[in-house]
């Protein structure tokens, strides 16, 4: 809705600009017509001298209307054919980034040659002040070029979820220099492109939920895997919504100091991994329950001394 607003908005914008270009489009009194017409030869001629008018002040303001309005469009444009998939969402990201800063160019120096600057001179120290900052960017230049090596190699995308060191979120925005990476507390990271390095994609394949739990070693464990066979179809059929196949029992992970350590898989998407887990944890401590499987848990055994 934002973008169809500043799209209606920037189309009257350039109508209006258009009528005011070509004051004989307008139902105005002849004298009128002929003022606005005498505006614009007279600010064809002050572009000689040096002198800032009105005139120029007036075109200067109407540039920028247009520059504006038709960065709007193109927004909106690629706003439109890019909602169709994450990767495609990626890259308008990065494009209407780009778009900005040209525009931003562009506008500057259009406008110092509509003030009567001469913008050949301006560019040519632009260039050289560039060349000696661009020794002291290189972290810039580094964190727009790996941008670019993520958008067109498909490394990641919006609304992937990735893990950063220790960081596990969702990929919020990708700009021309930083990543925006949303965590399930709705915590912001903003990370600079060089900056991403040895992240895992959790988002490329289907995930696995992995849990564990214990049982006492008084249980007869031929009994109590015959019991989680006969469950783990259920529980599938219970929660299809939440888990993509019936879970998997892989077996004993580990003897434990107060009990065995059994291990679970179940596939779900990656970002149903915690509720999946917590779901399963909950259906395994009701089937214990119910088969009065013993949960072990620490116990402290006091000897009083005689």
């Amino acid at each position: 809705m934002k973008k169809a607003t500043s799209l209606i908005i920037g189309i009257i914008a350039l109508v209006l600009i258009v009528i005011l270009a070509n004051p004989k489009l307008l139902p105005l009194p002849a004298e009128t017509v002929n003022s606005m017409l005498e505006l614009q030869k007279e600010h064809l001629m002050i572009q000689r001298s040096s002198m800032v008018t009105g005139a120029r002040i007036f075109t200067t303001v109407l540039a920028m209307c247009i520059l504006v309005v038709i960065y709007l469009i193109i927004e909106a444009i690629l706003h439109a054919i890019g909602n169709k998939s994450s990767k495609s969402r990626t890259v308008t990201t990065m494009l209407c980034g780009l778009f900005k800063y040209l525009f931003y160019i562009i506008g500057f120096v259009w406008a110092l040659s509509i003030l009567g600057v001469n913008t050949t001179a301006v560019l040519a120290g632009v260039g050289i002040i560039g060349l000696i900052l661009g020794f002291g960017a290189q972290s810039l230049i580094e964190d727009i070029i790996t941008g670019f090596f993520i958008i067109f190699e498909g490394e990641y995308a919006i609304g992937d979820i990735i893990i950063l060191d220790d960081f596990r979120g969702v990929v919020r925005s990708i700009g021309v220099r930083t990543t925006v990476i949303e965590d399930a507390g709705g915590n912001l990271k903003v990370v600079n492109n060089s900056d991403i390095r040895n992240f895992q994609n959790r988002s490329r394949n289907d995930s696995k939920a992995l849990v564990t739990a214990s049982v006492a070693y008084e249980t007869d464990m031929k009994y109590l895997e015959k019991v989680i066979q006969q469950a783990m179809g259920p529980m599938y059929e219970a929660h299809k919504d939440l888990y993509l196949g019936v879970p998997e029992y892989l077996g004993v992970e580990d003897l434990a100091d107060s009990g065995v350590v059994l291990k679970f898989a179940v596939p779900v998407k990656e970002d149903n991994v915690f509720a999946a887990q917590r779901m399963f944890r909950r259906d395994l401590f009701v089937l214990f329950g119910e088969k009065n499987i013993t949960i072990p848990f620490p116990q402290v055994v006091v000897h009083k001394a005689e």
